[in-house]
């Protein structure tokens, strides 16, 4: 039974390894086929599309981050950046609230104020 699914295996293989061959061959009898001219254009047309596709990909990146950092949690409540208000700019509420407890003389060697 293995020996029947390895050899499935390496036809399979083989195969297509041999349809490889055969697209790779008929590309290049297309290509010396067609002059330097439409080679050059269709080049140019391959770079205009690959920029296109560079372009969508990336909105659709940014929409997909964007919708992953405001989309509803699972309970149904939203994220805690839902008016897009990022962390780093909100108010510092530990600012000016300093510990009213007094400090040790071995505290204030770690605690400057």
């Amino acid at each position: 039974m293995i020996r029947k699914w390895n050899d499935r295996k390496k036809l399979k293989t083989e195969k297509f390894k041999q349809m490889q061959e055969d697209y790779r061959l008929n590309k290049i009898l297309e290509e010396r086929q067609k002059s330097a001219n439409e080679r050059e254009l269709e080049r140019y047309f391959e770079e205009q599309r690959q920029k296109q596709i560079t372009e969508e990909l990336k909105k659709i990146r940014v929409q997909k981050n964007h919708e992953m950092w405001k989309g509803n949690n699972i309970g149904g409540k939203a994220t805690m950046l839902k008016d897009d208000r990022p962390i780093l700019k909100e108010k510092n509420i530990f600012i000016d609230h300093r510990n009213d407890v007094p400090l040790t003389k071995k505290q204030e060697m770690f605690f400057k104020w």
